[in-house]
């Protein structure tokens, strides 16, 4: 779409969450500073207005009442969230009639976190998977029989129509569009200092959080200390210094409530990490190695194989191709 304009219309619904319209509307507008000129034209409008008092009490302006017969629809529709209730809000309910009516003749169609709900009562997602935040995908799912509720992901493209995750997966999803029309997600990632542009297909937890939410308090610690130092050497003296534990009680600890040695927790957390940088970035493996802190090439690529059952190659093949993450040419994933 290189030097085209796209009309994106936000419906922005009364109680929304803030960031569902904030994040993707700022990715657009970065996106628009990156090329040097329009190339998503952003409009807010609404059930109500001028102005929609957000979930948290955020007052937001500037939004314009839907029109009954617009003389032309946009390119792009995001319904940025919505209530789950049944039936919906009395001051969201105007959205699905005018949905249902016009969603064919717009080329894209988009759901920010909870506006699913609003797709979903449109009819708009039946025979499609469709995603929502974790907390409402079983609702989703028993109040519209005829969608494929996706449990995993951040984010789902079924044809013209996106749906996404709870809050910050607005962005990852809104950067997906740009780098499907542009192909400057990276850039404009880059110039919101977002700490990793992810894919899709990364589930809605990481391992690593899994972890976290189901040990004590206490040794949340552990799995944070590691985390922050996982390029550098992790012996165990450093990790009870760290948490301030002793060698003896870190060892307990770990075996009792992480099923495993602190040595073995750490190896866990560094292959997590792997993971995800092969998913969804492109850095050669002498990078995934040197931000994993899995020695050298030839040792990280015998323990990821060892662990995992599939090489460093294969699950970079596997995964990150879905996501745009791309080798980086010319550099094999295999040491020599």
């Amino acid at each position: 779409m290189v030097g085209s304009v796209q009309r994106v219309w936000f419906l922005v619904s009364p109680r929304t969450g803030m960031l569902n319209v904030a994040g993707p509307w700022e990715v657009m507008g970065h996106t628009n500073d990156v090329l040097g000129r329009t190339a998503y034209d952003l409009e807010a409008y609404g059930p109500t207005g001028p102005e929609v008092r957000t979930h948290h009490g955020l007052v937001l302006g500037g939004v314009r009442p839907l029109p009954e017969d617009p003389e032309d629809l946009p390119d792009m529709i995001l319904v940025a969230g919505a209530s789950p209730q049944d039936p919906l809000p009395a001051d969201q309910a105007p959205l699905v009639p005018w949905l249902r009516r016009r969603h064919a003749g717009i080329p894209t169609v988009v759901s920010i976190c909870t506006g699913a709900f609003v797709l979903g009562y449109a009819g708009i997602l039946d025979g499609r998977r469709a995603t929502t935040h974790w907390l409402h995908l079983e609702t989703l799912r028993a109040r519209f029989p005829r969608v494929q509720v996706v449990d995993e992901g951040i984010f789902v493209q079924d044809g013209a129509v996106w749906t996404s995750a709870g809050v910050t997966a607005g962005i990852d999803l809104a950067l997906a569009l740009v780098e499907r029309d542009h192909g400057v997600a990276m850039q404009v990632a880059k110039r919101m200092v977002l700490f990793l542009r992810r894919s899709g297909h990364q589930a809605q937890f990481s391992q690593a959080l899994r972890r976290q939410e189901q040990e004590p308090p206490r040794l949340r610690d552990i799995a944070s200390f590691v985390l922050e130092h996982l390029p550098e050497p992790l012996p165990v003296e450093r990790i009870a210094t760290g948490v301030g534990m002793s060698q003896r009680s870190l060892s307990r600890w770990c075996r009792e409530h992480l099923d495993g040695s602190p040595a073995e927790v750490v190896r866990k957390l560094r292959l997590d990490e792997a993971r995800r940088l092969l998913e969804a970035t492109a850095l050669p493996l002498k990078d995934v190695t040197a931000r994993t802190g899995l020695g050298d090439a030839s040792t990280f690529w015998r323990v990821f194989t060892h662990d995992l059952g599939i090489t460093p190659s294969e699950y970079r093949q596997r995964f990150a191709k879905a996501c745009g993450a791309e080798p980086v040419a010319g550099r094999s994933l295999r040491p020599a």
